[in-house]
């Protein structure tokens, strides 16, 4: 039994209602539409999931990395991309509350307060996206405002966004040397929503193309101070991998697992459940089995981060770590979830199909797995 807290287990409780009974209707359309539900997005506002980590001074309640994760979970056990909305969105409050100064969290928390606001966490660019050091899109200081120009690719929230974590480049030295954070807001003059992409899962979450050609972002607006961006990305930044990808993994894993214990239950051939069935039975335990291992990693990984672990590459290694065998094993739960079911696995009229496809998603955003494991290598051996 995981050692959650009492509130922690009233949460969990509420965001399952919640996904079950709201949310889970609502996923097939969004699904089929390739655009966030504007009905979704309604609910985890008015349930105050979109403000889940902004500090209690601000009206939210603070929630640390085990609690974000639980809330992922119960989301993504019914639709990841509920689960993705929310975690863009959490994310830049999580790095804001570590590196803002208390100036900019007053004037950005006091807007989230309302529990209405949509985040984005803009990093990726057409020619760089696991090389992150090396991002183009450029911010010159001119006077009392930062003038920023280029693109960035497959921005989760970008179409309903209202505020933008950036990393460009202010000039400081090459690459990570250069970098720097800002935060943008969704009316600046010169960015615009560009091209909206027709992707093959997490498709009820907005995914988008952002523009920037000379807007004019206020120098007070820079996070942290210049050049400190890659700072930002591989502390904070890296820490998201857990409490998001990690934890819609382990829920998508646990939502396939339980429809196809359902389905075995009451799926008869031969003349009996084919829950009976040794090969079948073998199956689902082998996908119980690893669920756990992954499950016990999360809330592993993200005790030790809410404890404030100071060993740097051991927390880079766990978060890493947390997010490549996860969703290693959702892709492998979820394709075992629609063997189980056979021909009826692969219809749209149920939803395995789709998660899978949003495994599949998940092994592939925020670092690959492949990079997962390069960064975890490169810790046991630094």
């Amino acid at each position: 039994m995981l050692n959650f807290t009492s509130e922690q287990k009233m949460i969990q409780k509420e965001v399952a209602r919640l996904a079950r009974e709201k949310i889970a209707p609502l996923a097939v359309e969004a699904d089929a539409k390739g655009h966030s539900s504007p009905e979704i997005v309604k609910l985890l506002a008015d349930h105050d999931l979109l403000k889940a980590a902004v500090p209690e001074k601000y009206d939210g309640i603070g929630a640390d990395y085990t609690t974000l994760a639980i809330i992922m979970e119960e989301l993504a056990r019914v639709d990841a991309s509920a689960a993705m909305i929310a975690f863009a969105t959490q994310t830049f409050i999580q790095i804001l509350n570590v590196w803002g100064s208390e100036a900019q969290k007053d004037r950005f928390f006091s807007q989230m307060s309302a529990g209405d606001k949509i985040n984005a966490f803009v990093l990726t660019e057409s020619d760089y996206g696991s090389e992150s050091a090396s991002i183009q899109t450029s911010a010159v200081l001119d006077k009392d405002h930062y003038v920023v120009n280029g693109s960035k690719i497959f921005i989760t929230n970008a179409d309903i966004a209202d505020f933008f974590m950036v990393f460009v480049r202010t000039g400081e030295g090459e690459r990570e040397q250069g970098l720097s954070a800002l935060m943008i807001e969704r009316n600046t003059p010169g960015l615009s929503i560009g091209k909206h992409e027709n992707k093959l899962g997490l498709r009820g979450s907005d995914l988008s193309e952002l523009v920037f050609k000379d807007a004019r972002v206020p120098v007070e607006n820079l996070l942290g101070q210049a050049g400190k961006g890659w700072q930002i990305l591989t502390s904070s930044g890296s820490d998201m991998r857990a409490y998001g990808p990690g934890a819609m993994a382990v829920g998508l894993a646990q939502g396939a697992l339980d429809y196809a214990i359902d389905y075995a239950k009451n799926r008869v051939q031969f003349g009996r459940p084919i829950a009976r069935f040794q090969g079948l039975r073998f199956m689902l335990a082998d996908m119980s089995i690893q669920l756990e291992a992954a499950r016990s990693l999360l809330y592993r990984t993200t005790g030790w981060m809410d404890a404030d672990l100071k060993d740097a590459g051991k927390r880079s290694r766990l978060v890493s770590s947390t997010k490549c065998f996860a969703s290693d094993v959702a892709m492998r739960v979820t394709t075992d979830a629609i063997q189980i079911m056979g021909g009826q696995g692969v219809m749209k009229d149920y939803p395995l199909e789709r998660m899978m496809r949003d495994a599949k998603m998940i092994q592939i955003f925020d670092g690959s797995n492949q990079i997962q494991r390069v960064i975890v290598a490169k810790n046991l051996l630094s």
